[in-house]
């Protein structure tokens, strides 16, 4: 039997977090009938900086179950870093991490597939979505459009997969290596390279509260993917600016063509729009070149990716 901890990232999950608990403490007390894991096996909540009481319940938990520990962030730092503060957390403590969300959109059940595979002796085991027909139309397309485009960026990430994953306690202690500020952990697991699995399971809609990725932070969380961890928009813009360049030579050689057969044209409206779409290309190329020496900017810094404020069991702790 192995010490598995379940690192839960929380941030304003108050609506949810009692029947999540209720789950997850059924889930543990299975496994340990199962003899799967060990009676000393536990949950970890991550507050990461709620404004609700979300701090609150997690201390009353603790309290009140011994299989429940709770890490409080001195601020929001963001999901992927409290995250990583789970998983750091727990390194020590256990045999092997799965990670999960609070809304208990992930199937919980789909955790004894993953400890069979771990058993097995794969080290990363990912939790990929089987089918995603309770989603919208728009939700499905534009999901489906941000792991197409991670993959076309150059990032490697497992397909329908968030951050529902085991890792073994030796996968997250390389994990822990990896020491950038701008995080995107679905495409730095992979590169860890150790043997992996996945578990395939349905995903449930969200118990109660509201998502915490919208569109516009999909499309957001998708570009810092993108620029942490490729370079290949920078080639994509020296290919456009080759282009552009091969274009214009061709077309300097048509002019003078005309010339000599005496066709003259005033071309204003096109003068006018090929200098506007040269700008807007070049103002282009300059935001995302920037967009990376402000990620340089930001790593040459290395400032702190959480600081852990206070635990439920009154270690003090640092930063990290």
């Amino acid at each position: 039997m192995k010490r598995i901890y379940i690192v839960v990232p929380c941030y304003n999950e108050s609506d949810v977090l009692p029947e999540t608990t209720k789950r997850l403490c059924q889930k543990l007390e299975g496994l340990k009938q199962k003899e799967k894991i060990t009676g000393d096996s536990k949950v970890i909540y991550v507050d990461d900086g709620s404004g609700d009481d979300t701090w609150s319940q997690i201390q009353a938990i603790s309290r009140k179950n011994p299989h429940f520990e709770g890490v409080k962030l001195s601020r929001n730092c963001g999901h992927q870093n409290a995250l990583l503060a789970g998983l750091s957390y727990a390194v020590d403590k256990a045999d092997a991490v799965v990670s999960m969300d609070a809304d208990l959109q992930d199937d919980i059940n789909a955790i004894d597939q993953m400890i069979d595979a771990y058993e097995k002796g794969s080290e990363v085991v990912y939790g990929v979505r089987s089918k995603r027909k309770k989603d919208s139309f728009f939700k499905r397309f534009t999901a489906q459009g941000f792991y197409k485009l991670l993959k076309s960026m150059g990032v490697e990430i497992v397909f329908n997969h968030a951050d529902y994953r085991l890792l073994s306690n030796r996968a997250v202690k390389e994990l822990l290596s990896f020491k950038e500020v701008n995080l995107f952990l679905r495409g730095i697991v992979p590169m860890i390279g150790f043997k992996s699995a996945k578990v395939y399971y349905e995903r449930n809609e969200r118990f109660a509260g509201k998502s915490k990725y919208p569109l516009k932070k999909m499309l957001a969380f998708a570009f810092e993917g993108i620029t942490s961890l490729s370079v290949k928009p920078i080639r994509l813009i020296s290919a456009l600016g080759l282009i552009c360049f091969l274009i214009s030579i061709i077309m300097l050689i048509v002019f003078v063509a005309q010339y000599f057969i005496g066709i003259t044209v005033s071309g204003w409206a096109s003068l006018i729009t090929s200098v506007w779409a040269l700008g807007g290309l070049q103002l282009l190329g300059i935001g995302i070149i920037g967009e990376y020496i402000g990620k340089i900017y930001l790593e040459t810094k290395q400032r702190p990716r959480f600081i852990i404020e206070q635990t439920t069991d009154t270690e003090t702790e640092g930063a990290d």
